[in-house]
């Protein structure tokens, strides 16, 4: 049998008329699976952007408060309870709703903006013991000003929630993390001082913030410290709240007592601290040892 003869049986034969053609179907279906991933990966690439904020960010939980506002749509929600103490002393609980790990989609700036907010299970916070989190912005285009506006709106929200009122944070770690809710601010004339104490503080401090200038052409570090003492309830921490509403700074707490608190950990707490705060440090008797012996070790 010639070669021709061959050729012409095999395409007289339908079995393999019938073969060829799955074997070209599925040929052509992989090519145009994988031109159709290189082409999505090509448009991702050069046509979308994204912005990624995990959630040992600063900004995470601006973003999450700005998402609840905005996807308020959405069906697949997570709820988180805090329990506020009115100045009465009366204890509300509250339900927070925020949107759920998972896919949402938002409507911002004439654009449909792709949010996606994962957990890592396998992955927890050693401090307060929850999962890790990020939340990932995804938008057609290459502006990246509309992430630019997305932040400022979320910054300004949560300024306004905490407008006319003081944020406490609290050390954790090597950083510093926001203790509860923002307090109401306190006004200086309910601190009851010696007569003339308040005042001289409040004045100085304010001398202090107008003059860095004064301390940088002198090569002198701008910093200032001051040393209140007397008795438990005497109002030191209460006039410490007072004179940070009045300033519009937060408080950063730290005890010097803390057994975990070393040289470096304090030296990198303090350069760290977040900006307009006066940072308060407890226990500072605590921070020296005395070389006293006991009557009954001397002898």
């Amino acid at each position: 049998m010639t070669l021709s003869e061959f050729i012409g049986a095999l395409k007289d034969n339908p079995y393999f008329g019938a073969g060829f053609g799955l074997v070209g179907v599925g040929t052509a279906l992989a090519f145009a699976r994988k031109g159709a991933q290189v082409g999505m990966i090509f448009f991702r690439r050069h046509y979308m952007i994204t912005l990624e904020i995990p959630s040992r960010d600063k900004s995470y939980h601006w973003l999450l408060s700005w998402i609840t506002k905005h996807a308020k749509h959405t069906q697949h929600l997570s709820v988180e309870t805090s329990y506020l103490q009115h100045e009465s002393g009366k204890v509300h609980t509250q339900f927070d709703f925020h949107p759920s790990p998972g896919n949402h989609l938002i409507w911002y700036g004439r654009k449909w903006i792709r949010v996606e907010r994962v957990r890592e299970k396998q992955m927890v916070d050693l401090h307060t013991g929850t999962p890790w989190e990020s939340v990932t912005f995804t938008a057609l285009g290459r502006d990246r000003q509309i992430f630019f506006n997305i932040l400022q709106d979320a910054r300004e929200l949560a300024l306004k929630q905490e407008e006319g009122r003081t944020v406490m944070y609290t050390a954790m770690g090597a950083e510093w993390r926001p203790f509860g809710f923002p307090r109401r601010r306190r006004p200086l004339p309910s601190v009851v001082l010696e007569s003339g104490v308040g005042e001289r503080i409040v004045d100085d401090v304010k001398e202090f913030i107008d003059n860095p200038k004064w301390y940088t052409d002198r090569g002198i570090p701008y910093r200032r410290g001051y040393l209140l003492y007397g008795p438990p309830g005497c109002g030191k921490s209460s006039f410490i709240t007072a004179l940070a509403g009045e300033l519009g700074y937060s408080i950063c707490l730290m005890s010097l007592s803390d057994r975990s608190l070393s040289d470096d950990r304090l030296n990198h707490l303090l350069s760290v601290a977040p900006q307009q705060s006066i940072i308060l440090l407890e226990d500072v008797d605590a921070a020296f040892v005395s070389r006293e012996l006991m009557p009954t070790e001397s002898e």
